[in-house]
């Protein structure tokens, strides 16, 4: 159920560490590291209940990623968090080589994704992570929208076996799913349309349900998916929707290289050629400014969306004639 509100957000860090904390009450073998950020990743929750199974490795992210290895290795489930651009960046051949290529029960956690980390600028907004952990061999790759599906992310990656690895905002985000929301590999219908398809997944979620809501009162009819499972993909309800409405546009909080858009463009282009549209971050490192201000700036915020899609069907029905 959509229950859009601006006026109440909550930091959906919280949710990965309270998660985390739940299942650790559940299961001894789940542990938590961290590279000396326990309460900017809310890893602090974890550690403070179970101090015993919580490892601070310092600034030293290969480190974090190897020691993670180790664990599951003797049968521990661990969870790895860090700042997203340090998680899968300084990380990538640790992550490839020791987790991915063993298959290892590692499960990474990259908080601070995507250019609404706001004034730390260029060098911590993570805008390359989801591509490279999406084409990764073993790994899944999740990127939620709200406080309810990053709790269920969390819940999910412990239940299952694997390399994981989940993406969680800095923003504190508006409710978009209720509490006993149970995250899937398939895609989530949020409305049905005729007129054009919308895809995203995380944060961007809010901004396209509130572009939707408006593109309606003008008269274009949007089916807008949500798709925090990047990998795997749910391949079938992109190629159902694109029959359907005949044009694509998909929307990211991160380059459009490589990650949702990618998925998208090469399901289509193998199954059912569609144009497709992607929003995102064009190739080009952050800034520094308010995450509002950077949403704007780079088009991602449902002001911006609106725009956008009304332009992309315009030239579309233009181009048909």
């Amino acid at each position: 159920m959509v229950i859009i509100d601006r006026t109440k957000k909550r930091a959906v860090r919280e949710a990965f560490g309270k998660a985390l904390a739940d299942i650790g009450r559940e299961n001894n073998n789940i542990v938590a590291l961290d590279a000396d950020l326990s309460s900017s990743t809310q890893t602090k929750l974890f550690a403070k209940e179970f101090p015993e199974r919580f490892f601070d490795v310092g600034i030293a992210e290969q480190n974090l990623i190897d020691t993670a290895a180790g664990l599951a290795a003797t049968g521990k489930i661990p969870f790895a968090a860090t700042f997203a651009v340090f998680a899968t960046g300084r990380t990538y051949d640790q992550i490839r080589n020791t987790v991915c290529y063993s298959n290892f029960n590692v499960k990474i956690v990259g908080t601070h994704g995507g250019v609404t980390v706001g004034e730390d600028g260029a060098t911590h907004q993570a805008l390359e992570d989801v591509a490279l952990m999406s084409n990764l061999p073993n790994m899944t790759v999740i990127v939620p929208a709200d406080y309810a599906e990053t709790y269920s992310a969390v819940k999910y990656a412990a239940e299952h076996d694997g390399p994981f690895y989940i993406r969680v905002a800095r923003a504190s985000l508006p409710d978009v799913f209720e509490e006993n929301y149970e995250i899937s590999p398939k895609a989530k219908f949020m409305k049905i349309g005729s007129d054009v398809t919308v895809i995203t997944n995380g944060e961007t979620l809010q901004e396209c349900i509130e572009a939707s809501d408006e593109l309606q009162n003008m008269g274009i009819d949007v089916e807008l998916i949500h798709m925090p499972f990047v990998k795997p993909f749910d391949k079938e309800s992109v190629i159902k929707s694109a029959r359907k409405t005949g044009l694509v546009v998909t929307v990211e909080n991160h380059s459009i290289k490589g990650a949702l858009g990618s998925a998208v463009c090469e399901t289509l282009s193998e199954a059912l050629p569609t144009k497709v549209v992607r929003l995102g971050v064009n190739d080009s490192f952050g800034m520094s400014g308010t995450a509002s201000e950077l949403m704007a700036h780079f088009g991602l915020d449902s002001k911006s969306l609106v725009k956008k899609i009304v332009e992309i069907k315009n030239d579309t029905v233009k181009s048909s004639y």
